[in-house]
């Protein structure tokens, strides 16, 4: 059962933890995310919790890894100002963390589409780029843990049957069939994002600000990443964004494989109950048969 989070509860949680920010100004942001409630603390501070158990570590994750990275990237990622722990009623962690100004990036309000391009690779060669974990920090790293595209097979294959008469069944299938066909990732693992869709990156002015929401920040093959270009960049400016980001054939075929198989699973869970979630993850599908 999920918790009811409102202005009142998070105003209690704050004020019982952090009382130095207690007679800040609170607002929720709304919509928030699909993975976190999160409400404006103040002018320079936000304040995340949980809306489940899928994203109840992320916390805790945040707290360890992206004070490590922040500086290392060319884009500011939400870096943790504090953790608070579970009370009255709420079961989870939850964390404050700086206030990043912008919108959710949209593809069709970029200022320039082919810098985005430009940018967007470079933030994710900087993050492909990082030191091993280990350099990092010290001890076992279970919260880095690989994404593997062909756990997703059984899942794809039903949301293709679900979703057949509203795309083409047998495109579907030809693109996810080339996904899990190419060659696995064969180097060593990198650092990727895990969750790298146009929603969370933040702009301004049509420019890019921020890249926010790091749960599934991880090691292993970065094909996951490359959703960004199905769901932020048209089909004119992907071949930009491939070069400049150096991507072989075999990472670009399995990256189409997770922007069909993210975006089918989003259709099929939210669309029937929220009009911007069809209209995007359409896009994303459509765009991965181009």
């Amino acid at each position: 059962m999920k918790p009811s989070i409102d202005t009142d509860l998070v105003r209690r949680l704050v004020a019982t933890r952090f009382p130095q920010w207690a007679d800040l100004p609170l607002k929720q942001v709304v919509p928030g995310g699909s993975d976190h409630a999160i409400f404006r603390l103040g002018t320079g501070l936000q304040v995340r919790l949980p809306r489940g158990d899928w994203s109840a570590g992320q916390a805790e994750k945040d707290g360890r890894w992206l004070p490590r990275i922040a500086d290392r990237l060319p884009l500011p990622v939400p870096e943790p100002v504090a953790v608070g722990e579970p009370e009255f009623g709420y079961p989870w962690q939850w964390s404050v963390t700086r206030w990043l100004a912008g919108e959710a990036a949209r593809h069709d309000r970029l200022a320039d589409p082919e810098v985005t391009a430009v940018e967007v690779a470079g933030f994710l060669a900087a993050l492909r780029g990082l030191p091993p974990a280990e350099e990092l920090l010290p001890g076992p790293h279970g919260d880095l843990a690989p994404q593997e595209l062909n756990a997703r097979d059984a899942a794809t294959r039903s949301a293709i049957e679900a979703v057949d008469g509203v795309f083409d069944r047998a495109a579907l299938t030809a693109v996810w069939d080339a996904a899990l066909a190419a060659p696995e990732w064969s180097h060593a693992p990198v650092w990727f994002h895990g969750d790298f869709h146009a929603g969370n990156l933040l702009s301004v002015n049509g420019k890019l600000s921020a890249v926010i929401d790091f749960g599934g920040l991880g090691l292993g093959d970065p094909a996951c990443d490359l959703v960004i270009a199905y769901t932020l960049l048209g089909a004119e400016i992907r071949p930009v964004f491939r070069e400049a980001l150096g991507v072989d054939d075999a990472t670009w075929a399995r990256g189409k494989g997770w922007a069909l198989s993210t975006g089918l699973n989003a259709f099929t869970s939210y669309a029937h109950v929220n009009p911007h979630v069809a209209k995007t993850t359409s896009r994303q599908i459509t765009q991965a048969l181009l």
